[in-house]
């Protein structure tokens, strides 16, 4: 299961503030704020898919990711190599090389981190 965009924006706070309550992850956006409602909404929907929990205190709730950052974006770019770079790394690396303008020292980085991945192989 995926997360729509706008479920995405809120995660990434959550996953920022490790725990929040609904007007900490208000507080997060830039203006103009969403309706506290909206917000609502896509707690609950993240809540059933399986991405966030919460404690309940009182009458408040407070939000927690089950799912780390790491394996949601691990899971969603090898979903995007598996399907537009026909499960091919090499081809999905010479996409973002090329048509991601990169500057020559990003692309110095990612040789740096290429070859230390190679060394631990």
């Amino acid at each position: 299961m995926q997360l729509s965009k706008t479920e995405e924006e809120l995660m990434n706070y959550l996953w920022k503030l490790e725990k929040a309550f609904m007007k900490d992850l208000l507080e997060a956006y830039p203006e103009p704020k969403p309706a506290s409602t909206t917000v609502a909404t896509l707690l609950k929907r993240m809540t059933d898919k399986g991405f966030i929990d919460y404690n309940v205190y009182g009458n408040s709730r407070e939000y927690y990711p089950l799912v780390k950052k790491k394996d949601y974006f691990s899971k969603h770019v090898n979903g995007l190599i598996k399907t537009f770079f026909n499960d091919s790394a090499s081809q999905f690396a010479s996409f973002f090389t090329k048509e991601t303008n990169l500057t020559k020292e990003e692309l110095e980085d990612l040789k740096m981190l290429i070859d230390k991945e190679l060394k631990n192989k």
